[in-house]
């Protein structure tokens, strides 16, 4: 399977990249870690202003209709630069749900067109997901009750916040009252819907992740060649090189797996939720070792405020169980390989 990218999307990527560079350097973050909101938004009104928010808003609703390959890019910058904010929540898995209702419905028309201007914050709730990002400071929240989906503005919610070792996730535990004037599609066309967002949400947790993982890498290359011991950087040592070694292998194993399972979103594959689960679990291990090695070639001074790498550190503890634990992509992709009849052997994994 061919994985290159477009000269287009590598460029979309890129400025996507500067852009962060310049508006969310790591100072900037920790100031906003100490916000009562832990959000910017003066950052977010930049992030609208370069169109984020309208990437995957269909065309006749005032965006440009990207797809999910795009997505794939643009969630590792996210990750790279841990943006404190959860735009992607919004703008692709919020976008995905509302998207996928019938033309006509009022939703579309109604919320659409507010996500590609960046007028408004959606958050999305669902069963895998015992809590809620973002729900005190949103507009909208996109909630389950069984399979139906239901969209219930803030004032009808009661919020109860919970605390986060990343200080920008802002995690709640939500009661509401479904009811017909809340009601946005029934049991059976919600049971499809939630299981598109539940990839879709999956996907975009597994591309914050590689990015936190590429991150946490650069850092650890950085101090090891700046930091000396016995007159030599600490990079010369072998030990030190293997640590970092081992990250590069899961992140450059973890990034074709990712590509594999956004592509068999954006297709329709059969094999959706295996291809899924194997990127998250191959994306959430090439955090889990960035931070773990990351944190041994910098010594225990890592763990500490003062240095850049606690913030990637605690965004990827955060992100580990959004949307599905490990527990749960394992039983997915265990349920899939040891299904009756299931096929086997290479030819297997890499065909269509």
């Amino acid at each position: 399977m061919d994985f290159t990218f477009t000269e287009e999307q590598v460029a979309f990527r890129d400025s996507i990249s500067r852009f962060f560079m310049t508006e969310a350097p790591p100072e900037m973050l920790r100031e906003i870690w100490e916000t009562d909101q832990g959000r910017s938004p003066a950052l977010r009104a930049r992030i609208a202003a370069q169109g984020m928010f309208s990437l995957s808003v269909p065309e006749a609703d005032g965006g440009m209709g990207l797809g999910d390959v795009d997505w794939a890019l643009l969630t590792q910058e996210l990750g790279y630069y841990a943006i404190p904010d959860s735009m992607s929540d919004t703008a692709y898995v919020a976008t995905g749900l509302l998207a996928a209702l019938d033309a006509g419905h009022p939703l579309r028309a109604a919320w659409l067109p507010r996500i590609a201007d960046g007028s408004c914050r959606i958050a999305v709730g669902h069963p895998v997901n015992p809590w809620v990002a973002d729900a005190e400071l949103a507009d909208l929240l996109l909630l389950p009750h069984g399979t139906e989906v239901h969209a219930v503005p803030r004032t009808a919610v009661t919020v109860s916040a919970l605390p986060s070792i990343d200080a920008s996730r802002r995690l709640a535990q939500v009661a509401w009252r479904p009811g017909p004037e809340t009601l946005a599609a029934d049991a059976e066309a919600g049971r499809k819907l939630w299981d598109e967002t539940l990839e879709r949400g999956a996907l975009n947790a597994s591309g914050q992740l590689l990015g936190l993982a590429q991150r946490m890498l650069d850092l650890a290359v950085d101090y090891a060649a700046q930091r000396k011991q016995f007159g030599k950087p600490i990079g010369a040592f072998q030990a030190v090189k293997h640590h970092l070694a081992d990250v590069v292998t899961r992140i450059e194993f973890a990034k074709p797996v990712l590509y594999r399972a956004v592509d068999a979103l954006a297709h329709g594959d059969t094999k959706r939720a295996l291809r899924v689960s194997h990127a998250r679990l191959a994306c959430a291990e090439a955090a889990w070792t960035a931070a773990r090695k990351a944190i041994q070639v910098h010594g225990a001074m890592g763990y500490t405020w003062e240095v850049d790498l606690q913030m990637f550190m605690k965004r990827a503890w955060a992100l580990d169980a959004a949307w599905g634990d490990r527990a749960f992509h394992k039983a997915r992709v265990a349920a899939a390989l040891l299904a009756e009849g299931a096929p086997l052997g290479p030819l297997a994994s890499f065909s269509h």
